[in-house]
C-alpha cells in the first residue's frame, strides 16, 4: 500500500492556483485510473484504487497548505504505513514551469506543506517537485504562488499532469528514473522543450 498525496489549498477560490498543482497532478491521477470518488477521510478527500500492480491511496488534504501534515498523519496511522510509502505531488519555486522532478528525503525549501508533512511524518518520504517557476523576487512569491496559473500556462500544466497520470505506475513501483524520462519525451513531444530526464 502506497499514499500519494496531492498538496494544494481547498476551495474553488484556489482551484488554479499555483500552489494546487499537487492537487491538479492527484486529481489527473484519479481520473486517468478511475479510481473512485474522493471521499471525506483523514482531514481531506480520499480514494483507493490501483496502478498497475500497486495498491494506492489518494490523498488531498483540506486542512489548507500550512497543516496538511494533520491529514498525511492520520492516514499514515490508519494504513500503517512508513514514509518510505509516501509521495508528496508539489509546486516547485527552484523549477522552471513544467519540469519535474523527484527527491528522497531533504530539506523543505521554505514549503510550508512540506514542513507540516515533516513534523508529523518525519522527512524520508518521496516528493514529486512541479516547477512552476520563481517570480524573480522574495517579497514576490506569496503573492506569485496564491495566483492563478494564466491561460497561457494551462496548457503545459494539463500536459504535465497527464503525462503524470499516465505513468503514475512507474512511480508506484519505484522507477523514478524511468518516469522522469516517460515525462521528459511527453512534454516534448507536446512542444514543451526543456529536460526531464535525470
Amino acid at each position: 500500500m502506497q499514499l500519494f498525496v496531492g498538496l494544494g489549498n481547498p476551495g474553488r477560490a484556489y482551484a488554479r492556483n499555483r500552489h494546487n498543482i499537487g492537487f491538479m497532478a492527484v486529481e489527473a491521477i484519479a481520473r486517468e485510473h478511475a479510481t473512485p470518488p474522493f471521499r471525506k477521510a483523514f482531514q481531506g478527500a480520499c480514494s483507493e484504487g490501483r496502478l498497475g500492480d500497486d495498491r494506492v491511496a489518494l490523498l488531498l488534504p483540506l486542512t489548507f497548505m500550512n497543516e496538511s501534515g494533520r491529514a498525511v498523519g492520520e492516514a499514515c496511522r490508519f494504513f500503517k504505513l512508513e514514509p518510505r510509502n509516501v509521495t508528496v505531488f508539489h509546486d516547485e519555486l527552484d523549477l522552471a514551469p513544467s519540469k519535474l522532478r523527484i527527491k528522497s528525503g531533504g530539506g523543505n525549501a521554505g514549503h510550508n506543506g512540506l514542513r507540516s508533512i515533516s513534523a508529523h511524518i518525519g522527512n524520508d518520504y518521496k516528493r514529486v517537485r512541479l516547477g512552476i517557476g520563481h517570480p524573480g523576487d522574495k517579497a514576490l512569491v506569496y503573492s506569485y504562488v496564491l495566483s492563478d496559473f494564466a491561460k497561457s500556462e494551462m496548457a503545459w500544466v494539463q500536459a504535465l499532469c497527464d503525462a503524470l497520470a499516465r505513468n503514475a505506475s512507474l512511480l508506484a513501483k519505484g522507477d523514478d528514473a524511468g518516469l522522469q524520462n516517460k515525462i521528459h519525451l511527453a512534454m516534448e513531444a507536446a512542444g514543451f522543450a526543456g529536460d526531464n530526464r535525470e
